[in-house]
């Protein structure tokens, strides 16, 4: 049950998504449909969340998946690329790393080509829309233009509460509403900082038999 992707980053734990994202993605999911997807948004608007929950969602449903955060391969995409061959969906993370990579981009353009021919679908995610990324090659942009778009927004303080509050459940412990204002107030916001930042406090918690409080808070912060 698609076990290699974490519990906090699945569709149904994503917060406030754009009116029929998640149908999208988990019809892509399922190999539903012809549309490609990508999605565009800045940093910590939950790209790399919804990738992995399509992944997810895939696996869930029987289907082979990979995820690629393409920063890890930038220079050697092609290699990468080609040992994911064979997968029925691929979640390719962070488009801007190769973009202005002839190298890259031209691995990617074959990928892309390969995987219509073989009814692999692909998800994509970046910050920027194709015409924002800063791509050398047309066709390359031409083909990311075809897919269809989901474009993402940064949460405000209310959605971040939110997803604290859902991974504090998922932690077993509950976060009141001064933690969460003494967090928000004092910490990096982006999804993925709180996240690691909740994974420290629940391990801090449990070493210490105590409660998240602000005054344990501010122990394990400032210690």
């Amino acid at each position: 049950m698609a076990l290699r992707y974490p519990a906090d980053q699945r569709l149904d734990t994503f917060v406030d998504p754009p009116a029929g994202a998640l149908e999208q993605l988990i019809a892509l999911a399922k190999g539903e449909g012809s549309d490609w997807l990508y999605l565009a948004g800045p940093r910590g608007a939950g790209k790399t969340h919804l990738l992995l929950g399509t992944c997810a969602a895939a696996e869930a449903a029987g289907r082979r998946a990979a995820y690629l955060p393409l920063a890890a391969a930038a220079g050697r995409l092609r290699d990468a690329l080609e040992a994911l061959e064979g997968n029925d969906l691929l979640a390719l993370d962070g488009l801007d790393v190769v973009a202005g990579q002839r190298d890259d981009e031209i691995a990617l353009f074959d990928v892309h080509n390969r995987a219509r021919a073989a009814g692999t679908r692909i998800v994509y995610a970046a910050r920027g829309t194709p015409d924002d990324l800063a791509l050398v090659l047309p066709d390359l942009r031409s083909r990311l233009s075809q897919c269809s778009r989901i474009n993402l927004q940064s949460l405000d303080d209310d959605g971040r509460r939110e997803v604290l509050r859902q991974r504090a459940r998922r932690r077993g412990w509950v976060l009141e509403d001064a933690a969460l204002d003494w967090l928000l107030k004092r910490v990096e916001r982006d999804l993925a900082g709180l996240t690691a930042l909740l994974d420290r406090l629940d391990r801090a918690s449990l070493a210490a038999q105590r409660r998240i409080t602000v005054p344990f808070l501010r122990q394990v912060l400032n210690g």
